[in-house]
Protein backbone atom coordinates (compact mmCIF):
# COMPACT_ATOMS: atom_id res chain seq x y z
CA UNK A 1 0.00 0.00 0.00
CA UNK A 2 2.58 2.46 0.89
CA UNK A 3 4.94 1.27 -2.17
CA UNK A 4 1.88 2.14 -3.97
CA UNK A 5 1.36 5.65 -2.61
CA UNK A 6 5.09 6.28 -3.18
CA UNK A 7 4.82 5.47 -6.66
CA UNK A 8 2.38 7.82 -6.77
CA UNK A 9 4.88 10.95 -7.05
CA UNK A 10 8.57 11.06 -6.99
CA UNK A 11 7.86 13.77 -4.57
CA UNK A 12 6.14 11.28 -2.13
CA UNK A 13 9.22 8.88 -1.65
CA UNK A 14 11.55 7.99 0.93
CA UNK A 15 13.45 10.68 0.01
CA UNK A 16 11.09 13.09 0.35
CA UNK A 17 10.45 11.79 3.98
CA UNK A 18 13.99 11.78 4.63
CA UNK A 19 14.52 15.18 3.93
CA UNK A 20 11.44 16.58 5.81
CA UNK A 21 12.94 14.88 8.48
CA UNK A 22 16.01 16.94 8.40
CA UNK A 23 14.17 19.99 7.95
CA UNK A 24 12.59 19.81 10.97
CA UNK A 25 15.30 18.74 12.40
CA UNK A 26 17.06 21.79 11.96
CA UNK A 27 14.33 23.53 12.36
CA UNK A 28 14.23 22.15 15.75
CA UNK A 29 18.07 22.96 16.82
CA UNK A 30 18.09 26.14 15.90
CA UNK A 31 14.70 27.23 17.39
CA UNK A 32 15.92 26.78 20.58
CA UNK A 33 17.59 30.44 20.75
CA UNK A 34 14.78 31.68 18.77
CA UNK A 35 12.30 30.25 21.42
CA UNK A 36 13.88 31.85 24.20
CA UNK A 37 14.58 34.99 22.56
CA UNK A 38 10.84 34.85 21.95
CA UNK A 39 9.85 34.15 25.60
CA UNK A 40 11.99 36.96 26.89
CA UNK A 41 10.61 39.63 24.61
CA UNK A 42 7.32 38.13 25.42
CA UNK A 43 7.79 38.84 28.82
CA UNK A 44 7.44 42.83 28.10
CA UNK A 45 4.14 42.86 28.88
CA UNK A 46 2.43 42.92 32.39
CA UNK A 47 0.68 39.21 32.99
CA UNK A 48 1.24 35.79 31.67
CA UNK A 49 -2.46 35.74 30.01
CA UNK A 50 -1.07 39.40 27.38
CA UNK A 51 2.11 37.47 27.19
CA UNK A 52 0.54 34.05 25.84
CA UNK A 53 -2.03 35.65 23.33
CA UNK A 54 1.26 37.97 22.27
CA UNK A 55 2.99 34.51 21.54
CA UNK A 56 0.25 33.13 19.62
CA UNK A 57 -1.06 35.90 17.37
CA UNK A 58 2.74 37.41 17.10
CA UNK A 59 3.54 33.60 16.01
CA UNK A 60 0.99 33.48 13.55
CA UNK A 61 2.06 36.69 11.99
CA UNK A 62 5.46 35.11 11.75
CA UNK A 63 4.01 32.07 10.35
CA UNK A 64 2.50 34.24 7.60
CA UNK A 65 6.24 35.90 7.07
CA UNK A 66 7.93 32.99 6.74
CA UNK A 67 5.43 31.79 3.92
CA UNK A 68 6.21 34.81 2.17
CA UNK A 69 10.24 34.90 2.92
CA UNK A 70 10.41 30.91 1.45
CA UNK A 71 8.31 32.17 -1.57
CA UNK A 72 10.92 34.71 -2.39
CA UNK A 73 13.87 33.48 -1.09
CA UNK A 74 15.68 33.38 -4.39
CA UNK A 75 14.73 36.83 -4.72
CA UNK A 76 15.58 37.92 -1.43
CA UNK A 77 19.02 36.34 -1.12
CA UNK A 78 19.98 38.67 -3.93
CA UNK A 79 20.51 41.78 -1.27
CA UNK A 80 22.56 41.71 1.51
CA UNK A 81 20.45 45.00 2.31
CA UNK A 82 17.77 42.51 4.15
CA UNK A 83 20.77 40.54 6.46
CA UNK A 84 22.05 44.08 7.19
CA UNK A 85 18.44 45.16 8.87
CA UNK A 86 17.96 41.90 10.63
CA UNK A 87 21.37 42.05 12.43
CA UNK A 88 20.74 45.70 13.01
CA UNK A 89 17.36 44.62 14.45
CA UNK A 90 18.84 41.87 16.26
CA UNK A 91 21.84 43.62 17.76
CA UNK A 92 19.20 46.66 19.20
CA UNK A 93 17.12 44.06 20.83
CA UNK A 94 20.61 43.27 22.89
CA UNK A 95 21.48 46.74 23.48
CA UNK A 96 18.49 47.48 24.74
CA UNK A 97 18.46 44.86 27.23
CA UNK A 98 21.82 44.99 28.75
CA UNK A 99 21.68 49.16 28.82
CA UNK A 100 18.06 48.78 30.21
CA UNK A 101 17.24 50.88 33.64
CA UNK A 102 15.90 48.20 35.17
CA UNK A 103 19.00 45.53 34.56
CA UNK A 104 20.27 45.23 38.26
CA UNK A 105 16.82 45.12 39.85
CA UNK A 106 16.75 41.61 38.42
CA UNK A 107 13.46 41.82 36.16
CA UNK A 108 12.92 42.14 33.25
CA UNK A 109 14.52 44.42 31.71
CA UNK A 110 14.10 43.95 28.19
CA UNK A 111 11.73 46.23 25.49
CA UNK A 112 8.38 47.09 27.76
CA UNK A 113 5.32 47.32 25.65
CA UNK A 114 2.65 49.02 26.32
CA UNK A 115 -0.42 47.13 24.72
CA UNK A 116 -0.58 43.78 22.95
CA UNK A 117 -0.34 45.14 19.86
CA UNK A 118 3.27 46.31 20.19
CA UNK A 119 4.47 42.80 21.21
CA UNK A 120 2.86 41.05 17.87
CA UNK A 121 4.66 43.09 15.44
CA UNK A 122 8.42 42.69 17.82
CA UNK A 123 7.80 38.94 18.06
CA UNK A 124 6.86 38.22 14.16
CA UNK A 125 10.10 40.77 13.32
CA UNK A 126 12.28 38.99 15.73
CA UNK A 127 11.75 35.30 14.21
CA UNK A 128 11.83 36.50 10.99
CA UNK A 129 15.46 37.92 11.47
CA UNK A 130 16.22 34.32 12.96
CA UNK A 131 14.70 33.01 10.15
CA UNK A 132 16.68 34.36 7.36
CA UNK A 133 19.52 31.70 8.46
CA UNK A 134 17.66 28.29 8.80
CA UNK A 135 15.27 29.33 5.49
CA UNK A 136 18.43 29.87 3.44
CA UNK A 137 19.81 26.67 4.42
CA UNK A 138 16.49 24.93 4.08
CA UNK A 139 16.37 26.01 0.48
CA UNK A 140 19.87 25.29 -0.12
CA UNK A 141 19.13 21.72 0.90
CA UNK A 142 15.22 21.05 -0.94
CA UNK A 143 14.55 22.49 -4.36
CA UNK A 144 10.61 21.05 -3.62
CA UNK A 145 9.29 24.10 -2.61
CA UNK A 146 6.13 22.20 -0.68
CA UNK A 147 8.98 20.37 1.94
CA UNK A 148 10.20 23.70 2.62
CA UNK A 149 6.60 25.11 3.29
CA UNK A 150 6.01 21.96 5.01
CA UNK A 151 8.96 22.04 7.04
CA UNK A 152 8.49 25.61 8.32
CA UNK A 153 4.70 24.65 9.34
CA UNK A 154 5.99 21.85 11.82
CA UNK A 155 9.10 24.16 13.17
CA UNK A 156 6.76 26.97 13.78
CA UNK A 157 4.73 24.66 15.98
CA UNK A 158 8.04 23.43 17.50
CA UNK A 159 8.82 26.77 18.23
CA UNK A 160 5.50 27.82 19.92
CA UNK A 161 5.22 24.89 21.96
CA UNK A 162 9.07 26.06 22.95
CA UNK A 163 8.82 29.62 23.59
CA UNK A 164 5.90 28.01 25.74
CA UNK A 165 8.52 26.22 28.28
CA UNK A 166 10.83 29.12 28.36
CA UNK A 167 8.45 31.38 29.06
CA UNK A 168 8.08 29.13 32.74
CA UNK A 169 12.07 28.30 33.12
CA UNK A 170 12.74 32.32 32.39
CA UNK A 171 10.91 32.54 36.04
CA UNK A 172 13.05 29.93 37.66
CA UNK A 173 16.83 30.34 36.25
CA UNK A 174 18.83 33.60 37.07
CA UNK A 175 21.09 34.39 34.02
CA UNK A 176 18.48 32.00 31.29
CA UNK A 177 17.16 35.46 30.18
CA UNK A 178 20.28 37.10 29.43
CA UNK A 179 21.65 34.09 27.86
CA UNK A 180 18.97 34.92 25.32
CA UNK A 181 19.69 38.14 24.48
CA UNK A 182 23.48 36.91 24.27
CA UNK A 183 22.60 34.02 22.07
CA UNK A 184 20.30 37.03 19.98
CA UNK A 185 23.27 38.68 19.60
CA UNK A 186 25.38 36.12 18.46
CA UNK A 187 23.09 35.31 15.51
CA UNK A 188 22.78 39.33 15.17
CA UNK A 189 26.67 39.27 14.47
CA UNK A 190 26.46 36.08 11.87
CA UNK A 191 24.59 38.17 10.03
CA UNK A 192 26.69 41.46 10.00
CA UNK A 193 29.55 39.09 9.20
CA UNK A 194 27.48 38.05 6.53
CA UNK A 195 27.18 41.19 4.87
CA UNK A 196 30.76 42.42 5.13
CA UNK A 197 32.17 38.67 4.36
CA UNK A 198 30.14 35.42 3.96
CA UNK A 199 33.35 33.32 4.38
CA UNK A 200 33.92 34.89 7.32
CA UNK A 201 30.85 33.63 9.37
CA UNK A 202 31.21 31.11 12.01
CA UNK A 203 29.96 27.28 10.51
CA UNK A 204 26.32 26.52 11.77
CA UNK A 205 28.23 23.87 13.85
CA UNK A 206 30.26 26.37 15.90
CA UNK A 207 27.55 28.22 15.89
CA UNK A 208 25.30 25.60 17.65
CA UNK A 209 27.94 24.62 20.20
CA UNK A 210 28.31 28.10 21.15
CA UNK A 211 24.47 28.92 21.96
CA UNK A 212 24.77 25.24 23.83
CA UNK A 213 27.19 26.40 25.90
CA UNK A 214 25.35 29.78 26.68
CA UNK A 215 22.32 27.89 27.79
CA UNK A 216 24.29 25.51 30.09
CA UNK A 217 25.13 29.13 32.02
CA UNK A 218 21.55 30.01 31.42
CA UNK A 219 20.39 27.02 33.32
CA UNK A 220 23.24 26.85 35.86
CA UNK A 221 21.22 28.88 38.84
CA UNK A 222 17.68 28.60 39.86
CA UNK A 223 16.27 31.21 41.54
CA UNK A 224 15.69 31.62 45.28
CA UNK A 225 11.78 31.32 44.98
CA UNK A 226 11.85 28.54 42.41
CA UNK A 227 14.40 26.53 45.01
CA UNK A 228 11.90 27.41 48.36
CA UNK A 229 8.75 26.16 46.31
CA UNK A 230 10.94 22.87 45.38
CA UNK A 231 12.08 22.58 49.10
CA UNK A 232 8.36 22.89 50.06
CA UNK A 233 7.18 19.89 47.74
CA UNK A 234 9.90 17.99 48.82
CA UNK A 235 8.56 18.43 52.45
CA UNK A 236 5.22 17.77 51.42
CA UNK A 237 5.77 14.91 49.79
CA UNK A 238 7.62 13.27 52.84
CA UNK A 239 5.34 14.05 55.39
Amino acid sequence: MLDQLFELSPNLGLDALFVLLVLVALESVLSADNALALASLSGGLENDQLQHRALNLGLLLAYAMRMVLILTATWVIQYWQFELLGALYLLWLVYQHFISEEYTEGHHHGPRFQSLWQAIPAIALTDLAFSLDSVTTAIALSDELWLVLTGATLGIAILRFMAELFIRWLQEYVHLEDAGYITVGLVGMRLLIRVVDDSLAPPQWLMVSMIALIFIWGFSERTDQSQTIESESDATNNS
